[in-house]
């Protein structure tokens, strides 16, 4: 009976048992696969990862001399190393009256992490861990324990280097960035609460984060807490890409977001420090801010980006080259400026007294200006002008504006050839935030010679569109948008 059923037409037809016999045919071969060609998904392991590059790795604990009995004696040192990186004042800290304590004998002070560069003992570290220290001493897997020598320190990218007397060392190798990314599998080694080469291991959240710092940071789920400082990020093929540095925490503890510099800015930073011990910077002598979508679009630049010159520092490079405040530098040398972060780094990056060539947005137009870069130093702050009695106004225009003319010495204080300052700011111009004092330079692209001229601008002014308005307040130069209809 089961033959004749197997052999039998069934309602559907012989067509219906070829696709049935079709069916269980594709079923069988798939079933014959082997296994390895299988698509399969496993976590990764990290065993040989922590065997090669884990003695590369190096505890860091730094001492100081005469700590005060009481007040920061019994702190916990991580906590410390946690308080100082995020600028937290310590309980009894240094400048408090001393105890009775022996200030010849060095108290730990803090700890943090480190690797080892070269096989001759140059150390990589952060420059939060070794700030302040008089000694430092560095500590291998194999527990051997050297003062190390501090070579140099930058607080600006938070990079330092340390040298130890020893030789054939464990030296990492240098990994990559450009490669890097995002959700791929990174490890972390470090000293986490003085606890020694503790493994971590997450994925790249991101790329060039910023966050306000002088570097763009590699963004991690890496589980980083204090002591990991100056400890590697380092990839699935064993090279160290980023040095780690900070998180984001509201406990003071891991929260899930961990920063690393990259790599590739740390040792162009330790190269510097091992020739010379300091880092040697570009500047062109300008104060700058951000340029915001509403400002682009209402001055012609189209997108947002560039940095907005807010101020010029008198004498300086980029006065000498005829830069303004409010002009927009759009790039460097041919290179984009997509965010106002990117310019420091990139001038940062160039020699002092070579030339640079920078396009700038000003008045709805581009032009090129040449630069020459001086050595990094602080800069000077230009003073705000006082105003000047007995100045001529004019009455509230459509913006909401009150203005008078500004006086010769107040342009001359200022550097500049004409402008209004306003007195009193209304409606429109109050909610753009005008107010009285400042000093309008230009309105919808076109510079103000004076009073009159403002008033013929500000008249053409229509109730259902925007006008740009460069503003100098004290310092400073930024743009504010004025919408008469709102």
């Amino acid at each position: 009976m089961l033959d004749a059923a197997v052999t039998s037409p069934t309602p559907h037809g012989r067509a219906g048992w070829r696709r049935v016999l079709a069916a269980a045919m594709l079923v069988a071969s798939l079933s014959s696969v082997p296994a390895a060609a299988q698509t399969r998904v496993e976590l990764p392991d990290f065993t040989e990862l922590v065997e090669r590059v884990g003695p590369s790795v190096v505890n860091i604990r730094t001492m100081e001399r005469g700590r005060v009995l009481g007040g920061a004696q019994n702190l916990d040192p991580n906590l410390e190393e946690f308080l100082r990186r995020f600028g937290i004042p310590l309980p009894g800290g240094r400048g408090a009256p001393r105890g009775h304590n022996n200030e010849d004998e060095p108290q730990q002070r803090g700890v943090g992490s480190g690797f080892i560069l070269t096989s001759d003992g140059y150390v990589m570290t952060n420059a939060h861990v070794v700030d302040g220290a008089d000694e430092v001493l560095v500590t291998l897997t194999d527990k051997r324990e050297f003062k190390a020598k501090l070579i140099g320190a930058d607080k600006r990218t938070d990079v330092a280097v340390v040298k130890i007397e020893s030789t054939g060392l464990p030296a990492v190798r240098i990994g990559d960035v450009g490669k890097l990314k995002v959700g791929e599998w990174v490890m972390a080694i470090g000293s986490p609460f003085g606890l020694a080469n503790s493994v971590t291991a997450g994925i790249v959240s991101a790329k060039a984060r910023e966050t306000g710092d002088y570097l763009p940071f590699i963004q991690t789920d890496v589980a980083i807490n204090p002591g990991n400082s100056g400890g590697p990020l380092i990839n699935m093929r064993g090279e160290v890409v980023g040095i780690n540095s900070q998180i984001y925490s509201r406990s003071g503890g891991y929260m899930g977001i961990a920063f690393a510099i990259p790599i590739d800015e740390a040792t162009r930073v330790s190269d510097q420090l091992r020739a010379s011990g300091r880092v040697v910077r570009g500047r062109i002598g300008v104060s700058i801010a951000p340029v915001t979508k509403d400002v682009a679009e209402s001055i012609g630049l189209g997108k947002a980006a560039g940095a907005m010159v807010r101020g010029v520092e008198g004498g300086g490079p980029a006065d000498k080259a005829g830069i303004e405040a409010g002009d927009i530098i759009t790039r460097v040398d041919g290179k984009p400026i997509d965010s106002s972060v990117d310019l420091p780094r990139i001038i940062g990056g160039l020699k002092p007294g070579s030339r640079a060539s920078l396009q700038v947005f000003r008045r709805g137009a581009y032009r090129d200006v040449g630069v020459t870069v001086s050595e990094f130093e602080p800069e000077q702050q230009a003073r705000a002008p006082a105003p000047e009695p007995g100045a001529s106004a004019v009455s509230k225009s459509i913006l909401g504006l009150t203005v008078s003319e500004l006086g010769e010495a107040q342009r001359r204080e200022l550097k500049v050839k004409g402008g209004v300052r306003v007195e009193t700011a209304d409606a429109a111009a109050a909610k753009a935030g005008l107010r009285g004092g400042d000093v309008i330079l230009a309105m919808d692209n076109t510079e103000i010679t004076d009073v009159r001229h403002f008033a013929t601008l500000a008249a053409k002014a229509e109730k259902a569109r925007s006008v740009s308005v460069l503003v100098r307040r004290g310092e400073w130069v930024n743009y504010l948008v004025i919408r008469p209809g709102r």
